[in-house]
């Protein structure tokens, strides 16, 4: 008996002493665990040290120059962060339950998306949600795909198909793909211009990580040009059509971004492809399971009538 009521008070770790050994574990710096969630470093550094003793065994390896994991922290670590991602998800089914698009959403949009499509996402959310708090995060497809996972997002708004288990895909529109040209060129204006035209030109692309880039790659490929060298390539579109502009090559824009970046210049010249035109289909993502998953979809029902507008073929959720 005397044993077992020493169990029963037995010390329990903290979530605060998770969350900064699970921050240690992941970073392996003191410095930046401690930034990432915004705690001191001497905070953070007594917290892994209670948690030690609370535990009773050794979860890191301190030295003078770094900081490693034990073979105890490093069991320990995936355990960690299991429990505070189902914290997180409790947190998360009880403000779901508690008011439907209240509190915090984390979105996350990719560069080729975020400057055309953020005005009719905030002018949706600010008339129809007026006490959802959004918060945009623009990053690159892996990069937010990895966050929509650890749980720093929430949504995502990209380029599909990600074929990425886990997650659920909520379509929104398909919108096919123009050529943007220099002044003078033999394709600029023109209308249904086969996809083979793409074989023999001087194609600029976005810098490697854009979903956009491996997209122009596919369709490139699909019209029977092969891998051909880039010489030249840019961080953004508004960059690659100020490069068409200066005679360098043509490119490939979404429909969405013709507007604003083809009228940055007045050096260029567009032409659009026969049907069937190339295309990106465009969708909100959401973890498996989400305990918000039927707000997630009210919200890609409703930015699809909002889509309608655009130069965009909407899609029904079924799409």
């Amino acid at each position: 008996m005397t044993v077992g009521n020493a169990g029963a008070r037995r010390r329990q770790p903290s979530l605060a002493q998770l969350r900064a050994f699970a921050a240690v574990a992941e970073h392996l710096h003191f410095r930046d665990a401690a930034a990432s969630i915004g705690m001191s470093q001497p905070a953070l550094s007594g917290s892994v040290s209670a948690l030690e003793e609370v535990l009773g065994v050794t979860l890191l390896e301190r030295t003078t120059r770094k900081v490693l994991l034990s073979p105890a922290g490093e069991r320990l670590a995936v355990r960690a962060k299991a429990v505070l991602d189902e914290v997180g998800a409790l947190l998360e089914e009880a403000e779901a339950v508690r008011a439907p698009f209240t509190g915090v959403l984390r979105l996350g949009v990719i560069p080729t998306v975020a400057p055309y499509l953020l005005p009719t996402v905030l002018h949706l959310v600010h008339d129809r949600y007026p006490h959802l708090d959004l918060q945009v995060h623009e990053e690159q497809t892996a990069t937010l795909v990895d966050g929509l996972h650890s749980g720093r997002l929430d949504l995502l708004l990209l380029a599909v198909p990600l074929g990425v288990p886990g997650v659920v895909e909520l379509p929104l529109y398909d919108e096919d793909f123009v050529l943007v040209t220099p002044p003078g060129h033999r394709l600029g204006g023109r209308e249904g211009i086969p996809r083979e035209a793409l074989k023999e030109l001087t194609l600029l692309l976005l810098d490697e990580g854009h979903c956009l880039r491996d997209q122009a790659l596919d369709i490139c490929r699909e019209a029977g040009r092969g891998d051909a060298p880039v010489t030249t390539t840019a961080a953004g579109l508004s960059t690659l059509v100020q490069l068409v502009a200066g005679g360098l090559g043509c490119t490939l824009l979404p429909r969405t971004a013709l507007t604003l970046e083809a009228g940055r210049s007045s050096r260029l010249l567009t032409a659009s492809f026969a049907d069937p035109a190339p295309s990106r289909r465009v969708a909100l993502a959401m973890r498996t399971g989400a305990a918000r998953s039927a707000e997630y979809e009210e919200l890609a029902t409703a930015l699809r009538g909002a889509l309608r507008p655009l130069p965009v073929r909407v899609l029904s959720g079924e799409a």
